[in-house]
């Protein structure tokens, strides 16, 4: 596996100077990488040029530091399902607007949402983060059902079935989506919600 170069911010007199936050972007490179299973302090503080004491000035240790990455993944997702929907828009209308934001989410948080999705529930952070994506699910699933109801989306597949096939393909983007290389989010956004809920068939000529 390509290793993702990692940047040290250099403070006085050239020694790696961070915060929880610069640490955090860091760990979770590494965490990515090797697994989290795999990391250990010691590594971690190598590939930060740290000292474990200085760690853990910050952190308690790698398991406050996983919470930390995969709460943030998560607070961006529910923030999602929680923003106001336009006045009178319809379940479908919503459907697509949280996978389309979905994506973009994804994107701007690519590393945090990687991590999370690579949980295995080895502990009790991990655990947690797994019972937050399953609430995250049944949510999604609740407004698939509504959608199917008003004849937006088809009846006839399981709204918890759908949603996962939904989000499995938006979660799929973290194994070749990379910010660097020129496509914008927008397009990717807009592609792959029209290909979810309108399909890849053509639309017969006028």
């Amino acid at each position: 596996m390509t290793r993702t170069p990692v940047q040290s911010p250099v403070g006085r007199h050239g020694r790696p100077a961070y915060d929880r936050d610069s640490l955090l972007e860091v760990a979770v490179v590494v965490f990515n990488e090797r697994g989290y299973d795999g990391t250990g302090m010691e590594e971690l503080a190598r590939r930060l040029g740290l000292s474990k004491s200085s760690i853990y000035h910050h952190v308690s240790g790698k398991e406050e530091l996983l919470e930390l990455a995969v709460g943030r993944a998560l607070d961006a997702l529910f923030a999602v399902l929680d923003e106001d929907r336009a006045p009178g828009a319809t379940a479908t209308e919503g459907m697509k607007r949280i996978v389309h934001r979905s994506v973009e989410v994804l994107a701007a948080e690519l590393p945090y949402v990687t991590l999370l999705l690579r949980l295995h529930g080895n502990s009790e952070v991990e655990q947690r983060a797994l019972a937050r994506r399953r609430e995250f699910d049944h949510r999604v699933a609740e407004l698939m059902a509504r959608a199917a109801a008003e004849g937006g989306i088809r009846a006839d597949i399981d709204p918890h079935l759908a949603s996962r096939l939904l989000f499995g393909t938006v979660n799929s983007l973290v194994e070749w989506y990379r910010p660097d290389r020129g496509l914008p989010v927008k397009t990717l956004a807009d592609a792959l919600t029209a290909i979810l809920f309108d399909g890849l068939h053509g639309r017969p000529a006028s």
